[in-house]
């Protein structure tokens, strides 16, 4: 599969994001040219600050891999990662991040730090940005459109 192969499948997770009504991000890892692990934002319904889509994507790979280093791995998510999920991409040594659209607010990738090229940390992963971008962003401001859509209908009170 190509890197835009791949990217609609992150995309995919994004939308179950978007019904459930979740930030729509979406993830997938892939080891050896397979998708071994899938999930979308899980904040609001799992009640758990950490459950972004690439931290659980990770979370599962070790485990299904029964090893907490995932080199060999390439990560696809649709924005770009934030700090929190950079840390995380550091530490469990994935070789290669390939996002969608950048993050201006809170990216940590290249928009608003550079965490994973870092010179004082251990390991720096290739960066691949802007797949699939377009759809990406899209997906995103028609979520939030919709919610500030919403909240003119039900208004707090």
């Amino acid at each position: 599969m190509t890197d835009q192969e791949y990217m609609t499948e992150a995309l995919k997770e994004a939308q179950k994001a978007y019904d459930m009504g979740e930030i729509p991000i979406g993830a997938i890892l892939v080891h050896e040219g397979e998708i071994i692990s899938r999930h979308h934002n899980r904040r609001e319904c799992d009640h758990d600050a950490t459950a972004h889509a690439e931290v659980l994507v990770i979370r599962e790979a070790c485990q299904l891999l029964e090893r907490w280093r995932l080199t060999g791995c390439t990560l696809y998510v649709t924005i770009e990662p934030c700090p929190m999920c950079a840390g995380a991409i550091i530490n469990s040594r994935i070789d290669r991040v390939v996002y969608g659209s950048s993050d201006y607010k809170g990216g940590a990738v290249e928009s608003l730090f550079n965490v994973l090229t870092h010179p004082g940390l251990n390991h720096e992963p290739e960066i691949l940005s802007g797949v699939l971008a377009e759809q990406c962003s899209q997906i995103m401001k028609d979520f939030f459109k919709e919610r500030r859509k919403n909240k003119e209908k039900y208004p707090r009170g």
